[in-house]
């Protein structure tokens, strides 16, 4: 029943637009911070959390620090590109509402390795409220270019399905 309510209820999905936007604002005004600043380096934050992986009172667990310390900090430049862009692009795609879910997932990725390298902030709220989103799948979407976009591009998978299969028909 609650699941239902989430999934389908409409003034549900007016609610889920409101925390979708909310969210969405927070990761855009992030990413483009860190764009527009041009002082963004992701090297002295994994530096930071490695760290605090060892040792007595270790913040970080140590497979993340091991994680960090064996891909991310030989790859801070990539890392740096990816979470700059990442927040702006996941932002975005959440106030417009456009493949909702999937700007979902990702920002609850970045939002969980921020959490995993000791940076509590606001990511723990961010996690409960996406959490939400990606829960009520498609109506998170509803009020926003999901409403047109989904649809549209099921229906042009089916005809492409469709296609296929009479082509296969044939050959056959």
């Amino acid at each position: 029943m609650i699941m239902n309510f989430i999934r389908n209820n409409k003034v549900m999905a007016g609610i889920l637009a409101f925390l979708r936007i909310y969210i969405g604002y927070q990761w855009m005004t992030g990413g483009y911070g860190k764009i527009v600043g041009g002082e963004f380096d992701a090297s002295g934050f994994i530096q930071g959390a490695i760290a605090n992986s060892t040792g007595e009172g270790a913040t970080v667990q140590a497979w993340w620090g091991t994680f960090l310390e064996t891909v991310a900090l030989p790859n801070a430049e990539l890392f740096t590109y990816l979470v700059m862009w990442g927040e702006l692009l996941v932002g975005i795609a959440l106030i417009l509402g456009i493949f909702t879910n999937f700007a979902a997932l990702m920002g609850i990725t970045m939002n969980f390795a921020f959490l995993f390298s000791g940076t509590v902030s606001t990511n723990a709220q961010m996690v409960v409220i996406t959490v939400f989103l990606l829960i009520a799948g498609y109506n998170a979407g509803r009020y926003g270019l999901d409403r047109w976009v989904i649809p549209f591009l099921k229906s042009h998978m089916t005809n492409q399905t469709k296609g296929q299969k009479e082509k296969d028909t044939v050959a056959a």
